[in-house]
């Protein structure tokens, strides 16, 4: 797991771990005979207000653990979902039905989620924001599909990161106090503006490394714009 200094310092403990477990320890082991498997651009900011720079404004803030990706091209039917060995379980079948390519092993898509569910399981453990954070930018490959048919024990986590969003540029958000998952206070920097961006409130104060960074968006904020914050979630 490819960790940055902006991000909670407890995944960078669990990454280790991860790569010496040979099995998932979620929802899916009840079942022996399971397969295993091997944005508007904002102005510059100043010393005065403090916030982030053109380069980080302009990319979208997005939620990945509100998306769904699946194959655009030819998919194996769901008659085709047979492993080499074994059998898939229910669940699993529904959880690869429409997303393994054609010529791709089915067992491997399903390592994919079984190995999602792993590291939100193992991370929530330790830290919860850690996962919800890995959520919202996208960290964990497949996690919401993983989540809602393999390990759905883990819903809540997801549920909660879909109420976020990643660094970058965010229109329209919705009017209320915010918390940045970053570990590295002193890098996060953030800017609410409103018509024309006008900037109606920024932080944090220049030249101080709060514990935390929250951000209070005012009614009528047009684009949230950060940067070194990681992610946000509503308080």
């Amino acid at each position: 797991m490819r960790i940055s200094h902006r991000r909670p310092a407890a995944v960078a403990v669990l990454a280790a771990a991860l790569l010496t477990l040979s099995a998932c320890g979620s929802d899916h082991d009840d079942d022996k005979n399971s397969a295993k498997g091997p944005a508007a651009s904002a102005p510059a900011a100043g010393e005065e207000s403090g916030g982030p720079s053109e380069r980080a404004a302009d990319k979208p803030a997005a939620n990945a653990a509100s998306a769904q990706p699946k194959p655009t091209g030819s998919v194996v039917s769901d008659d085709g979902l047979k492993p080499a060995t074994g059998s898939f379980t229910k669940k699993e079948k529904k959880y690869l039905s429409g997303r393994v390519p054609k010529d791709v092993d089915p067992a491997s898509v399903l390592q994919t989620g079984q190995e999602a569910c792993q590291r939100i399981e193992l991370t929530a453990q330790h830290d919860k924001d850690a996962v919800v954070g890995a959520l919202i930018t996208g960290e964990i490959p497949d996690a919401a599909a993983a989540v809602e048919q393999l390990c759905p024990r883990q819903q809540p986590l997801l549920d909660r990161a879909r109420q976020g969003f990643s660094d970058g540029t965010r229109k329209s958000p919705a009017a209320g106090t915010y918390r940045a998952l970053t570990a590295d206070t002193s890098s996060c920097a953030w800017q609410a503006l409103g018509e024309g961006d006008k900037v109606l409130a920024s932080g944090p104060p220049q030249g101080r490394k709060p514990e935390k960074v929250t951000a209070d968006i005012p009614a009528g904020t047009r684009k949230f714009v950060s940067t070194g914050c990681y992610a946000w979630l509503p308080v």
